[in-house]
């Protein structure tokens, strides 16, 4: 006996109707908003957490190298430079000095050290430096080091370490030369060498000195004077290019300290709150104008 088979359905499948086309496209656009939000909120949030985050560095760049420091290394580092043009030095005084407090203090004007070591050079009371309050000035500490260093002949191009080890007289000589390369790079963008090689990205500020107190300063730590002062901004007419140069990084590299909003050097500034933190664009000039908060 044969069975019956039920006969194969040829209807096909169904095709959806106007109102289901709709409705997926109203979820595929739904869809592609939701996704859009997300990738805002991850971009905008990965910004705010990247600027919550990122402490305020300084960096410098120089001959193809490039290095990085917080504002109080850059700043000490600034003060060392200045006493050395002051001082009408070389920018090799500026590179060994410099190197010396990274390898010492790592530039921070340190209250402690090895037995009654302190300050930037780490220099000993007991060994006729100077008393415990005259090496933690900066200002003393770093002409104490360049009176000890004028007196060896041929500094200028003396190795790092054999220079450094004889001003110093340290127990670890041959780490000076270590930090050479970071020496060089702040001597030469702290000296106006190279143009535009130092910026700093801060936090807004939160105070201010007041722009006489800027000029006083830079006459103690660069013999500039001079200085115009008005509304808020403190005006310097260098000599030439290099010293403006100099002047512009030394206000950046001291932005913290005195609250300097932005630094203007002929047609370029940098803006504190600009988040990158670079200068703009146009022609330099032997003005420079440094704005505080």
């Amino acid at each position: 006996m044969s069975k019956t088979r039920p006969a194969p359905d040829r209807a096909g499948p169904s095709r959806p109707g106007p109102g289901s086309r709709a409705r997926r496209r109203r979820r595929a656009l739904t869809l592609l908003v939701v996704l859009g939000l997300v990738a805002a909120g991850a971009f905008f949030g990965g910004r705010f957490l990247l600027d919550s985050v990122v402490n305020p560095q300084c960096t410098i760049s120089a001959g193809g190298k490039t290095e990085t420091f917080d504002p109080e290394q850059t700043g000490n580092a600034a003060l060392i430079a200045a006493l050395s043009l002051k001082r009408d030095m070389p920018p090799r005084a500026a590179t060994i000095a410099l190197t010396t407090a990274i390898q010492e203090s790592k530039i921070r004007n340190l209250r402690y050290g090895d037995r009654d070591s302190l300050g930037l050079f780490q220099q000993r009371p007991s060994q006729g430096w100077g008393s415990e309050e005259e090496i933690l000035d900066p200002v003393y500490s770093t002409n104490a080091f360049f009176d000890a260093l004028v007196k060896y002949k041929g500094y200028q191009s003396a190795d790092i370490t054999t220079i450094a080890q004889k001003v110093q007289k340290s127990g670890f000589p041959e780490a000076y030369r270590d930090h050479e390369g970071e020496g060089r790079v702040l001597a030469s963008t702290l000296t106006g060498h190279s143009p535009a090689g130092l910026t700093c990205r801060l936090d807004a500020p939160t105070g201010s000195v007041a722009p006489a107190d800027v000029a006083a300063d830079l006459e103690q730590q660069m013999g500039i004077t001079g200085a115009s002062v008005g509304d808020g901004v403190l005006t310097v007419t260098a000599a030439d290019a290099t010293s403006a140069w100099a002047v512009a990084h030394w206000a950046v590299a001291r932005a913290e300290q005195y609250g300097a909003t932005s630094v203007t050097i002929g047609e370029r500034t940098w803006d504190r709150a600009d988040r990158d933190a670079t200068w703009s664009d146009g022609a330099d000039s032997t003005s420079v104008k440094i704005a505080l908060a």
